[in-house]
């Protein structure tokens, strides 16, 4: 969605991380050293964390845009989504946040699972829907 907004009509984001540096401060530390490891380390890479950072690209999304995050999400924090839905919002971009106050990383109960489900399901269908002129 930021790379190629000209390709994308709509976009999910399911407890993803929004900035690489915000998400190492704001993680477990436990969590830190793993994922350093893998991303880059805070104080080190704090250039390249700043030039692929998603929330530096949002102003370029097009599409509507549906987050999804658990309040209790202990891999990524909810401040992620957080951060990149009030960014957009604040340039009048078309975001909506979904946050389950009784899930962590992953949707877990059946009654949340559903509607991430069917919530994803009709925000697509409201988006991808072919307009009446490119019916004709």
């Amino acid at each position: 969605l930021t790379h190629y907004p000209d390709l994308w009509a709509a976009g999910v984001d399911i407890v993803g991380i929004s900035h690489f540096r915000t998400f190492l401060e704001n993680t477990g530390e436990w969590r830190r050293k793993l994922r350093e490891v893998e991303y880059g380390y805070l104080g080190e890479d704090d250039d390249f964390f700043e030039e692929i950072a998603p929330l530096n690209h949002s102003a370029k999304i097009k599409a509507p845009l549906l987050v999804f995050h658990g309040r209790n999400d202990t891999r990524v924090p909810v401040s992620e989504a957080e951060q990149l839905v009030a960014d957009m919002q604040g340039r009048g971009q078309q975001v909506s946040l979904h946050v389950f106050e009784d899930e962590g990383h992953f949707t877990e109960k059946l009654a949340n699972h559903i509607t991430l489900n069917q919530s994803i399901t009709q925000f697509f269908l409201q988006h991808l829907q072919p307009s009446h002129s490119e019916k004709e």
